[in-house]
């Protein structure tokens, strides 16, 4: 497993990078104790409340690259406070990655009001990729209709250089990203244990392809 260290203070005072370095020393020995390989090690003075942090925004971006599976802080105010720690770990969470605690001595555990608010999210959020799948598969069944072919619209087509374009279902593309919540590396390997041969990059590719074609006709997908 591939782990990120996160250790944050509230304050920018000198005193304070004893915490930092202490903070990173526990991790790391967590880390080794759950066997985990450490990607990055980030340490940030920054108040919790404030979510635009660039330590916290780059360890949900290297997670986003399937670079870590794992985040690693001391305790739950170390990823934030108020609703700023519920919608990272929300974010976190929803695209798989497992946040340990020393605190906890192992998965982060919240309190019954915080993991009530999360599934009311969740629930929300359900609904509204439904409601977005929904009106993306009527808006391009009536394009469809109207005598529309997506495959005669792809921009850069003639610069392929000959290379053979991949077919795969991008409607179930677009349902297990939109309803599941799963990445593209995910779905591409799902798509390979079915027989079709993709990676992720082009999984990604083909469904901004999709969304794009779909707005270009005038289709919200919103």
């Amino acid at each position: 497993m591939k782990a990120i260290i996160y250790c944050r203070v509230s304050t920018t005072k000198e005193a304070q990078e004893t915490s930092l370095n202490r903070q990173a020393e526990e991790l790391t020995r967590l880390a080794a104790k759950q066997g985990m390989t450490i990607i990055n090690i980030i340490k940030e003075q920054a108040s919790g409340y404030e979510i635009d942090r660039d330590g916290i925004l780059t360890a949900l971006e290297q997670c986003e690259q399937g670079l870590a599976d794992c985040l690693l802080i001391q305790d739950e105010t170390r990823l934030g406070r108020g609703h700023t720690k519920l919608a990272l770990y929300h974010q976190f969470t929803k695209r798989g990655i497992q946040i340990l605690s020393i605190i906890d001595n192992g998965e982060l555990r919240l309190s019954e009001s915080d993991e009530m608010v999360l599934k009311i999210v969740s629930v929300v959020e359900d609904y509204q990729r439904k409601i977005h799948n929904i009106k993306i598969r009527r808006g391009m069944k009536r394009a469809v209709a109207n005598g529309y072919n997506p495959a005669h619209n792809l921009k850069n087509k003639h610069l392929a250089n000959g290379r053979e374009r991949k077919e795969f279902p991008i409607d179930q593309v677009v349902y297990l990203k939109q309803e599941k919540g799963m990445t593209f590396r995910e779905i591409a390997n799902a798509l390979t244990k079915l027989g079709f041969d993709v990676s992720k990059a082009t999984v990604h590719r083909r469904y901004r392809e999709y969304l794009t074609l779909a707005q270009e006709k005038g289709y919200s997908i919103e």
